[in-house]
C-alpha cells in the first residue's frame, strides 16, 4: 500500500512529530523509538529534529535521514484535530 501523500508537518514536544496527510487524515507519529537507532543518531539534537521536511510520503532531515512511509503511516496514531 502506498500511504497518502503529506501535506504538512509540525514538530511536537518530547520528540513528537504531528502529520497531516493530503486525504485529510491528521496523525502522531512518536519518534523517541526510532532515535535509538545509530541512523537516527543527529536527530537527538532537538534543534536538528525542528529542520523536518515533507518530502511527499515521506519526511526527511537535511543530511538524508528518513523514514519508511509504510512505517510512518501505519505506526502514527489517528487524531481529531
Amino acid at each position: 500500500m502506498i500511504p497518502p501523500r503529506i501535506k504538512d508537518v509540525e514538530v511536537l514536544d518530547n520528540y513528537v512529530l504531528k502529520i497531516i496527510y493530503a486525504n485529510g487524515e491528521k496523525k502522531i507519529f512518536d519518534m523517541k523509538k526510532e532515535l535509538k537507532h545509530k541512523y537516527f543518531e543527529k536527530l537527538n539534537n532537538i534543534g536538528y529534529f525542528r529542520l523536518v521536511k515533507n518530502a511527499g510520503v515521506t519526511l526527511e532531515w537535511p543530511n538524508g535521514e528518513d523514514i519508511d512511509p509504510n512505517k510512518l503511516y501505519q505506526n502514527s496514531t489517528l487524531i481529531n484535530n
